[in-house]
């Protein structure tokens, strides 16, 4: 049985400090929604509870790996990025320190906590830091390969995950290079290119789509936003020449306009292109496929739309 990725985030967090003892967590008094309450009982002088504070956090991480510390940082990801985007941007990137933010509750994963508590935005801030690495978790090893990476990845490094348990795409992190897509699926028709939990959606559309269009589907999962794999995704889309976006994030700014800025400036002529995700809303309470299915990235959506697409 898979753990929840909250639980793996915390053990993450315990073997890097095992082996390192500059690492550093911060919380925003969340500590038991996260599990990082764990670390902090066997790690107490590497712990601290800033309160529900995120920008006074980040600016106390940027003192700490200005001293030599890898600060970890965690909240809900609307609050680890829009409320303290200011202290992100200048005390963290433009002092050029190492701060890694764990972003969780992503998208629609904030399920019943709502609106107010829904990031469809994050990626796209983070995106706007210079020189930021910014990860979609879509399973249990790309958090730990992701968590692996910030710790070595001097900079502004930003992880959105669900805090929930993900069925396993990877069988280990081995399979994970940060900074390069995994082509899950050869097709020849058309390309969904997804990050996050619309990895496993896209898998499930693909069959979908191939069973009522007889066409054959590729899915890449980009689990790093920023930087792109700009070879994968050219040499995907060449092939196909359709490209479908997927993701758990407002269509604006995210994984979409990344994709289609590095196609368009590779000259990459398609015979079609779309974003999948969040158009133009604010968040709302439901359960997770309520949620997927009200903004379009549930997988029977997809594969109604890509249906659409294919049978024109």
């Amino acid at each position: 049985m898979s753990k929840e990725l909250r639980v793996i985030h915390a053990e993450m967090l315990m073997e890097l400090a095992e082996q390192h003892d500059n690492v550093m967590v911060l919380e925003a008094d969340l500590a038991g929604s996260v599990s990082t309450k764990k670390f902090a009982d066997a790690f107490p002088n590497n712990f601290l509870n800033c309160g529900i504070a995120e920008a006074n956090m980040i600016g106390v991480a940027s003192g700490l790996s200005a001293v030599g510390k890898v600060p970890f940082v965690h909240s809900f990801g609307c609050f680890a990025t829009r409320r303290c985007y200011d202290q992100i941007f200048l005390a963290g990137g433009y002092a050029g320190q190492h701060i890694n933010i764990f972003g969780s509750d992503a998208g629609v994963t904030a399920v019943t906590n709502g609106g107010t508590h829904m990031p469809f935005e994050d990626t796209g801030l983070m995106r706007l830091v210079p020189n930021a690495t910014v990860i979609d978790v879509s399973d249990e090893s790309v958090l730990r390969a992701a968590m692996r990476y910030a710790y070595e990845h001097k900079g502004v490094n930003y992880i959105r995950s669900t805090r929930k348990d993900l069925p396993a795409i990877y069988a280990s992190e081995d399979e994970i290079e940060i900074g390069k897509g995994n082509l899950l699926k050869e097709g020849a028709e058309l390309t969904l290119v997804a990050a996050g939990i619309c990895v496993h959606d896209a898998l499930e559309a693909a069959e979908k789509i191939e069973a009522n269009t007889g066409k054959t589907v590729a899915v890449i999962d980009m689990h790093t936003i920023k930087p792109l794999d700009t070879e994968l995704l050219i040499a995907e889309a060449r092939k196909t020449g359709r490209v479908v976006t997927i993701e758990n994030h407002n269509v604006i700014g995210g994984l979409g306009d990344a994709v289609a800025s590095e196609l368009l400036s590779g000259g990459v002529a398609l015979q079609s292109f779309h974003k999948l995700g969040v158009q133009e809303q604010y968040g709302q309470v439901g359960s997770l496929d309520f949620l997927k299915d009200a903004y379009g990235i549930s997988a029977e959506r997809i594969a109604d739309f890509c249906t659409s697409l294919l049978s024109a």
